[in-house]
């Protein structure tokens, strides 16, 4: 297929931002922060600079504040090393040509006191412990059980919304391109919009409007900071990975869908599978629809897609654009092994998290 008929060729401007290809690299956790501090570092840049033939790349999930932590030697965005470091990264993308994204996260109730300063509780929208969740705190413990957290007050969440607003801030000064948002994965957003995690009594818990409104707030702070054209948001509305469930998807991640249309950020990424190997019988269709008909920003589709795949949703017009997450840790020259249908390496996922630059910057391009 030339590039001209490629779909995934074809350019794209999210909100105001020209990208030469619907090829997007997804947000990858990969623990590769130096210590202490978890601060980007020169590998960092290495790592993302390779990948920046992708039409846009997020980063990985990067915690807000010392208590949005959940995993061992993942980066922060709070200190001014950590901004610092994350200028190596943004610098090192744009001299190769490439657009950075940062995501904002915090973790919620997966994490440990190990993580958390002073040794405190995680905490969450409610004190529910997400059954069979584990999390990395170090390289001798190696994975380890989530333990029940304890329920944010109501007079809290608006410093949490802050953590949010200046994580954005921060990332403005590291030289990112725009933010998007971790509203997925059964971390803290995501805790407050399903069912199953937000059993509050409060103005943040029971209706679908009060799950949404924290949320909002986290979204309407960072819009604040990067305006709309520059702001979108990732969920996974059926997702189970960390213990995670909403009672109703198709009604909660519509209406949402709907608060972040009448609010005109650029974009939503959806996981269309569940994550981390929790099998579903195909993509949820119905929330999908859902999010289309009242969402009339970007749509991004992520979930184990062949390149085939993609370009049949673009062309049915299920989707814009499509972020591609194993298959960039082991091609940092994806778009181009998709144009030129050259084959594909195999990812080693022993090497997924912590390490050094083996199974990190060390996979070869067809180059």
């Amino acid at each position: 297929m030339t590039e001209e008929k490629d779909i995934l060729y074809h350019p794209f401007t999210l909100g105001d931002l020209q990208l030469p290809n619907r090829v997007l690299m997804a947000p990858l956790t990969r623990s590769r922060s130096r210590q202490p501090g978890d601060i980007p570092w020169e590998l960092n840049a290495i790592y993302y600079a390779q990948r920046a033939g992708a039409g846009l790349i997020f980063s990985e999930a990067t915690q807000v504040s010392p208590q949005g932590k959940g995993y061992a030697f993942t980066p922060g965005i709070y200190s001014d090393d950590q901004v610092e470091g994350w200028r190596k990264v943004t610098t090192a993308v744009h001299k190769a040509g490439g657009r950075i994204y940062l995501q904002l996260w915090h973790v919620g109730r997966i994490s440990r006191p190990e993580l958390q300063p002073d040794g405190r509780q995680p905490v969450a929208p409610s004190a529910i412990k997400p059954e069979g969740a584990q999390t990395y705190i170090d390289e001798q413990s190696g994975m380890v059980d989530v333990l029940e957290p304890r329920a944010l007050s109501t007079e809290e969440i608006p410093g949490v919304v802050e953590q949010f607003r200046q994580g954005a801030i921060n990332a403005r000064r590291a030289g990112f391109d725009g933010v998007e948002i971790h509203g997925a994965n059964g971390y803290l957003l995501d805790q407050f919009i399903r069912s199953k995690s937000n059993q509050r009594t409060d103005e943040y818990g029971g209706s679908i409007v009060n799950r949404l409104r924290f949320p909002l707030m986290v979204v309407d702070a960072v819009v604040g900071v990067w305006g709309i054209d520059r702001t979108g948001i990732r969920v996974t509305p059926t997702g189970t990975f960390n213990d995670m469930h909403d009672d109703d998807p198709v009604a909660t991640f519509g209406a949402f869908a709907k608060e972040l249309n009448d609010r005109g950020i650029a974009f939503i990424e959806v996981v269309e599978d569940s994550f981390q190997g929790n099998a579903v019988n195909g993509r949820p269709e119905a929330v999908i629809k859902a999010i289309r008909e009242n969402f009339k920003g970007a749509y991004i589709a992520n979930g184990n897609f062949s390149a085939e795949e993609a370009r049949q949703r673009i062309d049915a017009g299920l989707c814009e654009l499509v972020s591609f997450g194993r298959l960039f840790i082991s091609n940092p020259d994806l778009p181009k092994r998709f144009r030129e249908g050259a084959l594909l390496n195999d990812p080693d996922e022993s090497t997924f998290y912590g390490g050094d630059e083996h199974g990190y910057t060390d996979y070869p391009s067809i180059d």
